[in-house]
């Protein structure tokens, strides 16, 4: 059974966890490679890269465990004009991958995403060669409404596209 809740200062060294593999592997985020995590928790949690009042950020607990298998942020993709459209950041832990974490975590964000009044939700990088993202986003509705060629150097794909992807929530 998965909870979820919005992430406490005590759910770092777990979100910490779940994010340093996925930025040393390099893979699926435009993250500095070598991010230590001062720099981690800047770029995830609210109030440590500055102030951005749209910013929340969920975790996703494994209640058989009480352990932290997911995280995920949502916050409005632009603002002023733009701030009617959300984005959302999502990280499942390795260990719990296949286990539909990230389709369940999706599924909660896009809800909260409503309730707080977003009436779509875009991703503006997701990378082209990460096959099981781009699959999980277009099975939950979200289309491919643009790629930019070579604008991410996978670390053994080389250059790939970063696709553009939307949906009406």
């Amino acid at each position: 059974m998965l909870a979820f809740r919005t992430a406490r200062a005590d759910d770092w060294p777990a979100i910490w966890s779940i994010m340093e593999p996925v930025a040393r592997a390099g893979e699926t985020y435009c993250w500095d490679m070598s991010m230590d995590e001062d720099a981690g928790r800047r770029e995830w949690l609210p109030g440590a890269s500055g102030p951005d009042p749209t910013l929340t950020v969920f975790v996703v607990v494994d209640s058989g465990t009480d352990r932290v298998v997911g995280t995920a942020q949502l916050h409005a993709n632009r603002g002023g004009n733009g701030s009617h459209v959300s984005n959302a950041s999502f990280l499942v832990a390795a260990e719990a991958g296949g286990r539909g974490i990230g389709r369940a975590l999706a599924a909660h964000v896009m809800k909260e995403a409503r309730a707080a009044g977003y009436s779509a939700m875009q991703f503006n990088a997701v990378v082209q060669t990460n096959e099981r993202a781009v699959a999980l986003w277009v099975s939950l509705g979200f289309a491919i409404v643009g790629t930019v060629p070579g604008a991410f150097v996978h670390p053994t794909a080389g250059p790939t596209g970063l696709h553009i992807m939307h949906r009406v929530l």
